[in-house]
């Protein structure tokens, strides 16, 4: 089956940079590293999957994203733990995944290190920004059974987490 459009269960190969209200670039894919995401399925921010729904392979085109539809606003919360819970290598910027009772995973991010404590914030490191999106779409191809079981595409020739 041929895919020519982005709808629910197409894997989506893209070419995407990503500047702040500013035109700083905060990231920026290469023809060594697309985006590739499984569309329907919760593997990007809201906005921009809403935004790519019945784009069509080859269109190029800019897409800006409000912090609701992005990472959120800022929260302003904080929670300060002891440095020894935490990785060695811990740092101001890393994700740290902490687990609930029920095994659920919520990330924190770092924000400092105050001697022996920890600052982390439920906020990831982009919410309140506005998001700025030039885009191009590089392949649609079907989602197998496999990567709609798992809810995210696999690389070619195998099936691996990251």
């Amino acid at each position: 089956m041929t895919v020519t459009e982005i709808e629910d269960d197409v894997v989506v190969t893209l070419h995407s940079t990503l500047t702040d209200p500013a035109g700083r670039v905060i990231d920026r894919s290469d023809a060594d590293d697309p985006l590739i995401y499984l569309h329907g399925h919760d593997n990007i921010v809201p906005g921009l999957e809403d935004a790519l729904v019945g784009r069509q392979l080859g269109e190029t085109f800019d897409v800006v994203i409000s912090p609701e539809q992005g990472y959120g606003t800022k929260t302003g919360e904080t929670d300060r733990v002891p440095k020894a819970e935490l990785p060695k290598d811990v740092e101001v910027g890393m994700e740290i995944l902490a687990e609930d009772d029920d095994g659920d995973e919520t990330p924190y991010w770092v924000v400092a290190i105050e001697g022996d404590e920890v600052v982390l914030t439920p906020d990831h490191p982009l919410a309140g920004v506005t998001l700025h999106f030039a885009l191009e779409i590089v392949s649609l191809r079907a989602a197998t059974d496999e990567e709609l079981e798992h809810g995210h595409p696999h690389e070619p020739g195998g099936h691996r987490h990251h």
